[in-house]
């Protein structure tokens, strides 16, 4: 059973999201929270899987909501709700720890497909959105970024690895980055798991974001 902790300062939009999360076998709302504040304190009295998040409320947002989560022993998964997939709000939740986001007008089948992902450990976040995003707060971004220039964290990686990093932040597939780098899918899962591991992050968003950071993903397709 996947456990589920809803944040949202509107009412509605939290007893929609139960409905609908309920009606599932494997899916359970065990609390909700109005800003992020009473979520901080709900979640240190309960434990939750997966915490949906929404990114603009009162008292705490859900940036600092989800950077201090994330901060905590064993953090639950958090999957950032937005309005707009343009929003800067939704790039310092990813920074601060999210394992994606979604569109609050997303189809009930994709919020429940998302919110099983994040709970397997799977990063949720539509490539060409994520794109726009950075794209929109790039200047904001190291000066390497905005520049183009080497930055010395690539200094860890083999020419491979930066090949395969384009490709996840160019939005590819496991499947699709072996077909255009000609390796096969489990050699592909090997060079993501080096870099998680070499760039200390967390899952696929990760790697996207320091793509964006140190200048990489301007130089994908």
């Amino acid at each position: 059973m996947i456990t589920v902790f809803l944040v949202d300062d509107q009412a509605l939009v939290r007893g929609g999201f139960r409905l609908l999360i309920e009606a599932e076998d494997d899916l359970e709302v065990i609390g909700e929270a109005g800003d992020g504040q009473q979520a901080l304190d709900a979640l240190a009295r309960t434990a939750a899987d997966v915490v949906l998040m929404d990114i603009r409320m009162p008292t705490m947002d859900g940036v600092e909501a989800t950077r201090r989560l994330t901060a905590r022993p064993r953090p639950p998964k958090i999957l950032i709700l937005t309005t707009f997939d343009l929003d800067e709000y939704v790039y310092a939740g990813l920074r601060a720890g999210a394992s994606g986001f979604l569109l609050k007008d997303a189809r009930p089948a994709e919020l429940l497909s998302a919110i099983r992902s994040v709970a397997a450990g799977d990063a949720v976040v539509a490539p060409s959105a994520t794109r726009r995003l950075l794209e929109r707060v790039l200047p904001s971004l190291p000066e390497s970024a905005r520049a183009g220039g080497p930055d010395p964290r690539l200094a860890v990686l083999t020419e491979r690895e930066i090949e395969v990093l384009v490709e996840i932040a160019d939005g590819a597939s496991n499947t699709e980055i072996g077909e255009r780098l000609y390796l096969a899918e489990g050699t592909v899962k090997t060079h993501i798991g080096r870099l998680l591991s070499k760039l200390a992050v967390r899952d696929r968003v990760g790697l996207v974001l320091f793509a964006y950071e140190t200048g990489l993903a301007p130089r994908s397709r």
